[in-house]
């Protein structure tokens, strides 16, 4: 079930002049610092601004999203208040993260989330453990995930249970 590729679309995460957006900030200051950190010695050091930067939005936001994540290209939180993300979960290309979601592990040892591509997360959802989301899958908000999520289904309740989405719900997203 392949819908789009899953090249990073970066123009989600670029700034608007004149607009605040501080979830495009604070991903700009993680970018930075994984870049800066592939150049050595020179980088290590330039490095340190890119750090202060990301502290600053962080704050700002109310996120915790750890400067070492893996997140894919395209990420847009379009509000960032409230996200945590486990600093060894994986989020794929062009996904969204609303307001309050949790990515991390269930507390028993499992592991941490593997969000592939095109993944759509409701406000206040919660993923936990050592699960798969499929791509172009749909977390509901509020939801509870604790099962892995199929490809280009929705995750609705508590705990979550699958809907199945037929493709032309799917082709509907993303009009």
């Amino acid at each position: 079930m392949s819908i789009s590729a899953p090249l990073p679309d970066w123009t989600r995460e670029k700034k608007t002049k004149g607009k605040y957006e501080p979830g495009k900030f604070l991903l700009a200051s993680i970018r930075r610092y994984q870049k800066l950190k592939l150049l050595g010695v020179v980088g290590h050091v330039l490095s340190k601004s890119a750090v202060l930067q990301h502290r600053f939005w962080s704050a700002v936001c109310g996120a915790d999203i750890p400067i070492n994540s893996q997140i894919g290209g395209g990420l847009m939180i379009p509000h960032p208040n409230g996200i945590v993300i486990h600093p060894e979960a994986v989020i794929g290309s062009n996904c969204l993260i609303m307001q309050q979601v949790t990515i991390g592990t269930a507390g028993n040892g499992t592991g941490t989330p593997i969000i592939e591509d095109n993944v759509d997360i409701g406000a206040g959802a919660k993923i936990l453990g050592g699960i798969r989301i499929g791509s172009h899958a749909r977390i509901g908000a509020n939801a509870v995930v604790l099962k892995d999520v199929p490809e280009g289904t929705t995750a609705v309740g508590i705990p979550a249970e699958i809907k199945s989405c037929t493709g032309q719900d799917l082709r509907l997203r993303h009009v």
